[in-house]
Order: structure tokens, then sequence, then C-alpha cells
């Protein structure tokens, strides 16, 4: 008789607002199926719909390490069909607290992409914005869009672009999100394809503690349609992640990478973590945990804390 090698810990997460009884059964008996074996359960929420709105359910399970890709798969089909998220994440170190996350800026912290924002304002708003899915999904190299959707924008004046600034609402929950990761010590940076002067505006709003992004060339006030310096592509953001994380001393296990676009996988895959947040369908499948349904705040049960611990961290903030 075989015994099942239960020699690895994973926490499985699921956060949504409907979990009720009869999708707990399923999930523990999806968890038993795949060779889980559950060690404890909790509520991060306190209960099915916590103080904001949602519910997150933790499992600490063991199970054997060959086992985990598959249990993944699993959940993230049953979080799918009860339009809830999920996360899969391995238990080995000490703590899940991180010490840096890395973050993508356009439709990530905020509600749109600047680019089309700008593009609509030099009356190109229709081209610019297919370039623009179309480099999200991974059809386009990255750095080729990038200058074809910028030469676009050649003419516009530099005041009709700062008059951005503010307008392109944030995504739900960044700011608590923020207020928490700054009360927790934890380094912030924004890795993005899009602008400094918006990141500027950014990092100002919400606290954030470094920003890369690319320079927007102007002359005499007028945008000239070319980029100044390197552009911040999915290359550049991964190499960022590990040259800060060097800087800062931190080991690339201890950061986490929150992105919704191709161009973000290189930093997904080699920080500690990468979470698919709101993301294209090709950076979902790929990612260890996603959270598509949820507010930006909900990335903080990943961590392990609960719905008063971050109401606590977000007091100490203010």
């Amino acid at each position: 008789m075989q015994t099942t090698n239960f020699n690895t810990q994973v926490h499985v997460l699921v956060i949504g607002g409907s979990l009720d009884a009869e999708f707990q059964g399923a999930s523990r008996q999806c968890i038993e199926d795949h060779s889980g074996r559950i060690a404890a359960e909790r509520w991060l929420t306190g209960q099915p719909r916590g103080v904001f709105g949602r519910g997150c359910i933790e499992w600490s399970v063991l199970l054997p390490a060959d086992r985990i890709e598959t249990l993944r798969i699993a959940i993230r089909s049953m979080a799918d069909a009860a339009r809830a998220d999920f996360a899969v994440l391995a238990a080995g170190h000490s703590t899940r607290l991180p010490r840096m996350i890395a973050f993508d800026m356009d439709s990530t912290l905020i509600q749109g992409e600047v680019i089309d924002e700008l593009a609509r304002l030099a009356g190109v708003g229709e081209e610019v914005a297919a370039i623009t899915a179309a480099a999200m999904r991974g059809e386009l190299v990255f750095q080729q869009s990038f200058r074809k959707r910028i030469a676009l924008l050649r003419g516009l004046p530099e005041t009709e672009a700062l008059s951005l600034l503010g307008r392109i609402p944030l995504m739900p929950g960044a700011k608590r999100l923020f207020a928490v990761l700054r009360a927790l010590r934890v380094r912030t940076a924004v890795l993005s394809g899009g602008f400094t002067f918006f990141g500027a505006d950014l990092q100002r709003r919400l606290g954030i503690d470094e920003v890369h992004a690319n320079l927007l060339d102007t002359r005499d006030g007028i945008v000239t349609g070319e980029i100044r310096g390197q552009i911040v592509d999915g290359a550049r953001k991964a190499a960022l992640l590990g040259e800060i994380a060097t800087r800062e001393g931190i080991a690339l296990h201890q950061t986490v990478a929150v992105g919704d676009g191709a161009n973000d996988l290189p930093m997904l895959r080699l920080s500690g973590l990468g979470v698919a947040f709101h993301a294209k369908p090709m950076v979902r499948a790929s990612a260890e945990c996603s959270i598509s349904g949820q507010d930006l705040d909900a990335l903080l049960y990943l961590f392990g804390l609960t719905d008063d611990e971050i109401q606590r961290f977000e007091a100490q903030a203010e």
C-alpha cells in the first residue's frame, strides 16, 4: 500500500462576495481530491462577508509537492465558476509579509491607460487604443508598439497632457492598501510602461517609495512624439525589480509583483509572488494567484492579514 508523502504546505485562499456553505464544502472536497490534507482553516474576514463587503477563507494544506499545480488549476476553475478569486501560496517562509511590492501603474493602480487618454486629447484615440490592447495581450512587441503610439501624440500641448493629473480614478482599494503598507514599512515601487509625470503625481498621492516610468519628451511646450531614455518594457521591469531588491538588501523571495498585462509577466515571474490583478487572460492563466473581482486592498489577504488587522494598520497610517 503506497503512503502519500505530505511533504509540502501551501495556503489556499478564496476571496469573494458569496462564499456560501455549499462552496466551502466543494472547496474542501476539491482539496482532498487533489491529495491535500487540510491542517487548519480560518476566515480572514471573520465571516463570509466581512467589514469590507467580501469574504476570504484560508486553508493551510499539506500535500505532495507534485500536486501543487494540479490543485491550483482546480481551485482556479472553482473560483471562476463562483466568480471568486483564488491563491495557492507556498508556505515555506516564516513570514508571509513581503519586504517590497512592485506595481504596474496603468489599469493596476489607476482605472485606465494614460497613453489612451493622451491619445483622445490628441484626436487619435481609437488608433492608439487598438495598439495598446494588442500590446497588453502580447500580440505586439512592446517597444515597437510603444514607439508607434508615442509618435501619434506628436503636436499635443504639454498643458493638455498635464490636465490628466487627478482625472483618471485610482483603483478602488488603492488608498487603503498603501496606507497599510506604509504602516508595515513595506517598500513600494511603481515599474511602469506609462509616464513619469503621472507616476510622480501618484507617488505623492499614495506615498509610494519610488517610481520608474517613461519620460514623455516635450519641446517648447509641445509633445515631440519621442521618448527620452530607456523604455520601461517587460524586460526592464524585471531588471528594475532585481536592482531595487539588491540595493535594498531584499531577497527576491521577499518581493511581490502586481500587474495586468503581458509586459508585466517578466517581473511577475521573477518576484517571490506574482499577482495577476484585473489581468488579461494570458496573464491570469500563468499567475500563481489572481484577483479579478475585488478591490486592490484584497492583496492584503495574501499576506495573511485579517480585516481587523487591516483596519488597525490603516488607522496607524493616518
